[in-house]
């Protein structure tokens, strides 16, 4: 370094790297609260306007499915089948959003690779 250049104060010091990394370890800790909480929480979503419901939890397993017995028919199996693909589907990509969302406030929204 020249002489007489000084770094931005922080930069090149052991006492701003170190708070640095108390912030990171602190968001860090958050992030596995915010996770193992939300691996509880449970979302709910439904096809064939409520035909079929399905409940997953954050960890992506499916809890419960109910099935309106009025849109049993065995002549259609088929369409019954697809209503049920399309409400975990659809479970499934609320618990993903959820899970980003809850996510989102712990970051900053900054987008950490890896993360989920």
């Amino acid at each position: 370094m020249a002489k007489g250049r000084r770094l931005p104060k922080g930069m090149g010091m052991p006492g701003g790297m170190n708070n640095m990394m108390k912030q990171i370890q602190k968001m860090q800790k958050q992030m596995e609260e915010m996770q193992k909480e939300l691996e509880e929480r449970e979302v709910e979503a439904t096809s064939g306007g409520g035909a079929v419901t399905v409940k997953v939890n954050g960890k992506k397993e499916m809890l419960e499915l109910k099935i309106d017995p009025e849109v049993v028919d065995e002549d259609d199996v088929e369409m019954l089948e697809d209503m049920i693909v399309a409400a975990i589907n659809e479970a499934f990509r609320k618990a993903d959003e959820m899970m980003e969302s809850e996510m989102k406030k712990v970051t900053g929204g900054v987008n950490i690779p890896g993360l989920m």
